[in-house]
């Protein structure tokens, strides 16, 4: 179990450093591109209509795309993953402090990444998406607060979404969340609910549209 929260932890540190390196790329280019001659024969070309990532046919500029975030609740404030009663009463009877049940996150770490791999031809208006969060903990409101990183839950969404005109996107997303650690079985006790195997949220599927408005979509205009 160890192995496989070290696994996802090492996973999403890899996402940032990719990231990273990419965003230096992208500052060293524009430095070059700012430094170069004018053409006035570059400077005639427009961008594509909508949509889509400016450069080469695979791999162009901003093709990987997104952030990384760590968060930690105070005391008392950790986050309800939902996976335990919050009857004061059945808490104290499995134990209080001691209750099998501490679902209750002191550490959220997470982020969100675009992959658009191609930057010409129709397929540029296409790219997936994935957005990971795994929450760490070991507390009991009101009777347990630590500083504990006991892997909790891991919960995702992944999903592929179309470019449209005017700041649109259509997206497929499927979203589904597994337990760790202990939280894979069931718990026993009074204060523990049976085992979701869909988690917080639930297991589904949807099809949604976005509209970016007021400015937030402007780092998108001219892909």
């Amino acid at each position: 179990m160890k192995n496989r929260i070290r696994a996802i932890v090492f996973l999403l540190s890899v996402i940032l450093m990719i990231a990273g390196i990419s965003a230096r790329a992208q500052d060293a280019f524009g430095t070059a591109t700012l430094a170069a001659p004018s053409d006035p024969a570059a400077q005639s070309q427009k961008p594509p209509s909508a949509g889509g990532v400016a450069g080469g046919l695979l791999f162009p500029h901003d093709w990987l795309r997104g952030y990384v975030d760590f968060s930690v609740a105070p005391p008392h404030n950790e986050p309800d993953l939902g996976r335990c009663s919050q009857s004061r009463a059945a808490i104290v009877a499995a134990g209080g402090a001691n209750s099998p049940c501490n679902a209750y996150a002191r550490y959220m770490l997470g982020g969100y990444v675009e992959i658009q791999p191609f930057g010409r031809s129709f397929l540029r208006h296409f790219f997936v998406f994935l957005t990971p969060n795994v929450s760490f903990g070991n507390n009991v409101p009101q009777f347990k607060s630590t500083a504990s990183m006991d892997g909790i839950a891991f919960d995702r969404a992944v999903g592929v979404a179309i470019e449209l005109p005017k700041n649109f996107e259509i997206r497929v997303t499927q979203h589904q969340v597994d337990w760790l650690g202990k939280y894979q079985n069931l718990l026993g006790g009074t204060c523990s609910m049976k085992k979701d195997t869909s988690g917080p949220y639930g297991l589904y599927s949807t099809i949604g549209a976005r509209w970016y408005f007021g400015g937030y979509g402007r780092a998108r205009e001219g892909r």
